[in-house]
């Protein structure tokens, strides 16, 4: 039987972001992220919002070597952002009874608020995705200003590829 852990969702942060180095470099960036679930009540017929909130983490390694990097820099409390990562069950034990709780470590992730126009650094924005192309994150964002993925500047005119 097989198993998959693998989430994707699409929310903001509910705080600043914060991060905590390592002695070999690393870094771990964590910020909490809240989701919406939109369902009709039964007895009313309103639509109502059920936010769920969680606690992400991200690491500077592997494929993704400056995610932790990126989100330290970009994102800020209320930035939107679409998030693709693993579960994972933190257990601890606190005045002798055991404790756990999910948290989403982050494999990729992408910006979804729009770059600011004055080109400040630290702002939330970008859409384009971090840490991952096409094998890791799938969607590889639109294409750049000024051109389509054809190589026909956009304008509509041109060879279909295919």
């Amino acid at each position: 039987m097989a198993n998959l852990n693998k989430v994707i969702l699409v929310g903001r942060l509910t705080r600043d972001v914060e991060t905590r180095s390592f002695p070999s470099g690393g870094m771990v960036a964590k910020f909490g992220f809240a989701v919406t679930n939109r369902r009709k009540n039964a007895q009313t017929g309103q639509w109502e919002d059920e936010p769920m909130f969680i606690d992400v983490e991200v690491y500077n390694r592997g494929e993704n070597g400056k995610l932790a990097d990126l989100v330290r820099d970009r994102c800020r409390k209320g930035s939107q952002i679409l998030i693709e990562g693993k579960l994972h069950l933190d257990q601890w034990e606190k005045d002798g009874q055991k404790r756990s709780k999910h948290k989403l470590v982050a494999d990729s992730i992408q910006l979804l608020d729009p770059r600011p126009q004055d080109g400040t650094a630290g702002a939330p924005g970008g859409g384009r995705p971090a840490g991952g192309g096409a094998r890791s994150g799938g969607y590889s964002g639109p294409p750049d200003e000024g051109g389509d993925e054809y190589g026909d500047g956009g304008s509509g005119g041109g060879d279909i590829p295919f």
